[in-house]
């Protein structure tokens, strides 16, 4: 397995523990806006102290990109995502967020031109096939219910493609600390700053571990690793949250919830298995 794909992974797992500290984080009545901000606001100061002890440089020519990055994928991301949440239903906002590898694989052609190869297409297909027998959805939707989680899909795809071109010329921390602070900086107006001292111990764990250290691992994969194929390989993050559910909460997994969970595992595999079939296909192939 590459590197970068493993890195990925890693990512895409910590932040399937997002549900697990929002469901602990909702006891202390606290609203998803300030438990946003302050996840964004901790991990820039973290990010601030790891990048100084590495000898930051503030690169002034680069703050508008990382205002506008900041803008759509941690500002607009999470906005549209939990108002999506609140006029439809939980599963309905994963489902249409988990479209996201199918904007990053068609974003990835037209401003990378990643090719969209037929092994991708097969585990896109497969990814999005478990995505829908995991979240089963049930009952009624709307018309803003669907815009907003497709838009919440949109913007979550953004963050790879922004990432990609981040990382062009600056490191994943460096990246990641900017995009991060101008996240808090749009969150600000809409967050309440009083949270029980109880909350602390969460809010900090929520900002550490599926955020500075999961998204430096997504932006260090995407030195290596296709944005197209980092997004379908994301997709993990469900089953994990789903496996944690039912380790911590005791949610129970139904069999359609495992046989999507195997779909989108077994997509994963073939998208990570591409390179190296290629390969043994082109060394052993006839020439006339």
């Amino acid at each position: 397995m590459k590197k970068g794909y493993f890195l990925v992974f890693l990512a895409a797992s910590m932040w399937g523990t997002l549900g697990i500290f929002a469901k602990l984080l909702y006891r202390f009545n606290l609203d998803p806006f300030t438990i946003i901000f302050y996840r964004a606001i901790i991990a820039f100061l973290i990010l601030l102290i790891y990048n100084t002890v590495k000898g930051l440089e503030v690169k002034k020519e680069r703050l508008p990109f990382y205002a506008t990055y900041g803008f759509f994928t941690v500002f607009l991301f999470y906005s549209v995502y939990f108002y999506a949440v609140k006029v439809s239903s939980v599963s309905l906002a994963v489902l249409l967020l988990y479209t996201a590898p199918i904007y990053s694989t068609i974003l990835g052609y037209l401003i990378f031109k990643e090719k969209i190869t037929k092994m991708k297409t097969i585990s896109l297909i497969m990814v999005i096939f478990g995505i829908m027998l995991v979240t089963q959805i049930n009952g009624r939707i709307n018309l803003l219910g669907i815009t907003l989680g497709l838009l919440s899909g949109l913007t979550y795809a953004l963050y790879g493609i922004f990432g990609k071109i981040a990382m062009r010329n600056d490191e994943p921390q460096e990246a990641l600390l900017y995009t991060i602070g101008f996240g808090a900086l749009f969150l600000m107006p809409f967050s309440k700053f009083s949270v029980p001292i109880e909350a602390l111990p969460y809010l900090f764990a929520l900002a550490f571990f599926p955020t500075f250290l999961a998204y430096l691992l997504y932006n260090r994969a995407l030195k290596e690793v296709e944005a197209s194929k980092a997004s379908i390989i994301a997709t993990i993050e469900p089953v994990v949250a789903l496996i944690l559910a039912y380790l911590i909460f005791g949610e129970v997994l139904t069999s359609r919830q495992l046989l999507g969970a195997f779909f989108i595992i077994l997509g994963a595999i073939i998208l990570q298995s591409e390179d190296r079939i290629k390969k043994f296909s082109d060394d052993n192939s006839f020439k006339l």
